[in-house]
């Protein structure tokens, strides 16, 4: 969570954005957006998503998980390799 706030934070540096102007258009308040800046858990997921929109950044949130190459390797696993049947003469 803290190599997150911290890319948040960039963001906002990056726009030259306060974080009164942030907690502004996420609708949450400057502590909010401080707290999301450092990381911290407790911040809910929604919250995340309204300053992730107010940064413009909300399309990022799509590429979570997208490779996701741990759960393709299980299902590949998983999957029953069909042997093919003899030829009957």
């Amino acid at each position: 969570m803290q190599t997150v706030g911290e890319q948040i934070k960039l963001a906002r540096l990056r726009r030259n954005l306060s974080v009164a102007q942030v907690a502004e258009r996420a609708t949450c308040s400057p502590l909010t957006v401080t707290r999301i800046e450092k990381g911290t858990p407790t911040v809910a997921i929604g919250i995340y998503l309204r300053v992730l929109y107010a940064l413009q950044l909300d399309d990022d949130i799509l590429l979570l998980a997208q490779k996701d190459e741990m759960g393709r390797t299980l299902q590949d696993l998983a999957l029953k390799h069909r042997e093919r049947a003899s030829k009957k003469v």
